[in-house]
């Protein structure tokens, strides 16, 4: 009997209603057994394609319609031979081309099914379905093939994909070939392959070696191995403190050494959600309490990444030079929107096995998001799948859910060496490494010239300008060397340099800083990738502006230094009025000119540049020319060109201590940024050098200062190295939040020189705070915070 399962019965089914075996006990002489199993891959079948949109309305209606096309065009190439079973698939030596082949028989399968593709039920594709999966099966994936090549193709990538298969087409695959296709997954993804939470089996990956094993399990009605994979999720459910997985402060980290919440983040946070959904309401559903982080995740990780529907370049490590892939003779086109996008549907749909004030709360939040993405609408993505789709197209049609705005505050993931400040109409990220991060990934002939990513790269969107900064091919065209925000020694480097998959990590502890959740005080103790730069950057996040101090920036390369102010992508056409000083610069392609600082800078349509020097700064306009291939061996070939604006100090060829001090101001104008450049009170410098820098604005109540040894700064003292930010509020009280940024200080004594009545609440960290005409704070062991803030509130005398 075959059961056909409405859009109601499926959204009950992973939303944990009682429907999930509704109908199948109540048939006479139901097998139990069998019901669950049949249940089961309904849900999948229904996770897979989705149900309930509009098959005659767009872009459902041109969606499938070209789904038809390109599954015959698939159809007609079909040529089996030895080794292939597409002449430009040839998987003899290359599983990544027999993953793909795969992929293109479940694409082939979704226009079997799927209504409005012009093939739905067509006998003759059918049968294409059946002899490829035959002849992958007795050519390359079958048990007792010996693996080669990439991991991932045989134990993720291609039993998914064939797993899929078998739930989509299980009445027409019959029982030998169910069970022949079971034994190859068997043979590749062995109970063994979860048996340990280490190597490849951790963090997404394991959740991809879960999803495997429980849908081989409903596949072949074998309850052991989804009782397996059930189990087996349980190592990625408790925060972790080093390596891949979630940590408490909402990082996200995989291969060790790379912040991925993007990306891979994405996978694990999706791969999450089909399984609560599959396994809900069945004898073995995720109990373990421990599973409640993904949910928290949601906010605490994901969330602080996602702007107008874009996810942060600065989480999605070597994808970022995915932007123009070329796949099935097509170019495919992915960037931050598009990645963000599926973060969307996975967060929707986990939120069908969330709790009922999680999902309301959830569904605003994406419904802003995407009501908000007005550079690339969600509902006009193009790498989206139809079932991904249909949940983001029926979101925007309740009209129960109102859209959230997006937060205002301050996000510090120390633990990824991360940074996200989030205000009213923009939003900023900060990229650094350390020992614990690299400064880029780089693998599979993708990312090639990242190298510089982790030197301090400030990026930012405006709410309603900038949002296709880093989308429109920003990789491929922009200097790689002079990324926004970083410090970097102009030393040549080779394709790939620093080695792949996150060694190129550099000998620096001092990374991360402290926050109220709403300012911050971020710093980086600089180490040059393939150079012997040195420098101490340091980030003071604001109300309306960040302020960027660096000091003791040296090198003995034989290279000029440069630290980038910013690089604005202005599109293939832009000429963004550049006004320096109160002049309006030359819009011609270029052009450069040098400037005395202190000054400031207006770039039109993105906002402003105080410059508070030392020593000249230096401006360019320039025509970028680009080729998505450069940097990643599979993408796109074709010439991109981009007009770039780039502000920069240069500090000369092996500097022995310079130093900067700017502001930037995004969505400032004209007539805001010269007006903050002549305030010359409003910005106190406290200190610059390579034993502190730190600044205060009295108009705000604020003092940061980043102790990078031992010292005094201000009304400030610290017995070793420390970041410190002060608030003053207007109720007389005042908190201090303290980090620990190298997390090897076993004690920790601080001093304010400021009256002090009563301290109100401190942390169990604090041994010892003593008021008066001044606060002395002692601390214990601070290693095990793990670079979080430390807050202690006092009320002023």
């Amino acid at each position: 009997m075959k059961r056909v399962w409405s859009r109601r019965s499926f959204l009950a089914a992973a939303g944990g209603g009682a429907l999930v075996f509704g109908g199948f006990a109540e048939r006479a002489g139901a097998d139990p057994a069998a019901d669950v199993h049949e249940a089961m891959r309904g849900v999948w079948r229904d996770l897979v394609l989705g149900g309930g949109f509009p098959v005659t309305e767009e872009p459902f209606r041109s969606r499938l319609a070209e789904l038809g096309e390109q599954v015959g065009g698939w159809a007609a190439a079909m040529a089996p031979s030895p080794g292939s079973l597409w002449p430009d698939l040839a998987f003899a030596t290359d599983p990544e081309q027999l993953m793909q082949s795969y992929y293109r028989l479940r694409t082939m399968a979704e226009g079997y099914l799927r209504p409005g593709t012009g093939l739905t039920g067509d006998d003759g594709l059918l049968a294409s379905l059946l002899a490829g999966l035959d002849h992958l099966h007795a050519e390359v994936y079958h048990a007792g093939q010996v693996r080669y090549g990439n991991w991932y193709c045989w134990q993720i990538g291609a039993p998914q994909a064939l797993l899929d298969l078998c739930v989509l087409l299980y009445e027409q695959l019959g029982a030998d070939r169910l069970g022949r296709f079971c034994a190859a997954v068997d043979h590749f993804v062995p109970d063994s392959a979860v048996a340990s939470y280490s190597g490849t089996s951790t963090g997404a990956n394991r959740v991809d070696l879960c999803r495997v094993l429980a849908v081989r399990g409903v596949v072949g009605q074998e309850d052991a191995k989804t009782a397996l994979a059930r189990d087996a999720l349980s190592p990625v459910f408790p925060y972790v403190t080093t390596g891949d997985g979630l940590y408490r402060d909402g990082s996200f980290v995989q291969h060790t050494w790379v912040p991925y919440t993007g990306t891979y983040g994405a996978v694990f946070l999706g791969g999450l959600g089909m399984l609560f959904a599959l396994l809900k309401n069945t004898p073995w559903q995720i109990t373990d309490p421990r599973a409640q982080t993904v949910l928290d995740a949601v906010e605490r990780a994901w969330a602080p990444f996602l702007f107008n529907g874009l996810v942060m370049d600065a989480v999605s490590g070597r994808a970022v030079s995915r932007g123009l892939l070329v796949s099935d003779a097509r170019q495919v086109q992915q960037d931050d929107h598009t990645r963000g996008h599926a973060v969307l549907a996975g967060i929707l749909l986990l939120a069908e096995g969330a709790s009922a004030a999680e999902r309301i709360r959830w569904r605003g939040m994406v419904k802003g998001w995407a009501a908000r993405s007005y550079y690339s609408p969600p509902l006009a993505d193009r790498t989206l799948g139809l079932s991904a789709l249909a949940r983001l197209a029926d979101l925007r049609a309740d009209p129960a859910v109102a859209p959230a705005p997006e937060p205002v505050g301050h996000r510090l993931f120390a633990s990824m060496d991360r940074a996200t400040h989030r205000r009213p109409g923009w939003a900023a990220s900060l990229s650094m490494a350390s020992r614990r991060i690299t400064h880029y990934e780089t693998g599979n002939g993708e990312h090639l010239r990242g190298w510089h990513t982790g030197s301090g790269m400030l990026s930012w969107w405006g709410s309603t300008y900038g949002n296709g900064q880093y989308s429109d091919a920003f990789w491929p065209t922009v200097d790689p060397r002079r990324l926004p925000g970083t410090t970097v020694a102009r030393t040549v480097l080779a394709d790939g340099a620093g080695g792949d998959w996150g060694a190129s990590r550099p000998d620096a502890t001092w990374v991360g800083g402290s926050t109220d959740g709403e300012f911050a005080v971020v710093g980086q103790h600089l180490r040059g990738l393939g150079s012997t730069l040195e420098a101490r950057k340091s980030w003071f996040f604001l109300a309306d502006t960040v302020v960027c101090l660096g000091a003791g920036i040296r090198a003995s390369d034989g290279v000029p230094v440069e630290s980038v102010v910013d690089n604005r992508n202005l599109g293939a056409t832009g000429t963004h009025a550049l006004t320096i000083g109160g002049s309006v610069q030359p819009a011609r392609s270029g052009w450069s000119a040098t400037f005395t600082a202190p000054g400031w800078a207006h770039l039109a349509g993105f906002g402003g540049y105080v410059l508070h020097g030392p020593g000249p700064f230096k401006a360019l306009r320039e025509e970028r020319t680009g080729r998505w291939n450069d940097i990643n061996r599979g993408g796109a070939t074709t010439a991109l060109t981009r007009r770039y604006a780039t502000l920069w100090y240069d500090h000369g060829r092996d500097p022995v201590d310079a130093g900067y001090l700017y502001q930037v101001l995004p969505g400032a104008s004209t007539t805001q940024t010269a007006a903050r450049a002549a305030a010359s009170s409003w910005l106190t410098l406290l200190a610059n050098s390579a034993t502190g820098q730190g600044v205060s604005v009295a108009s705000l109540g604020f003092t940061g200062v980043n102790f990078w040894q031992a010292g005094a700064v201000g009304p400030l003292e610290a017995s070793g190295p420390c970041s410190i930010m002060v608030r003053l509020r207007g109720d007389g009280t005042a908190s201090l939040s303290v980090a620990d940024p190298t997390r090897t200080l076993g004690a920790l004594t601080l001093v304010w020189r400021r009256s002090v009545a009563t301290v109100l609440s401190r942390p169990p960290s604090v041994v010892s705070a003593v008021g008066g005409t001044q606060l002395r704070i002692e601390f214990g062991s601070l290693v095990g915070t793990a670079g979080s803030p430390q807050q202690v509130v006092v009320r002023l005398g």
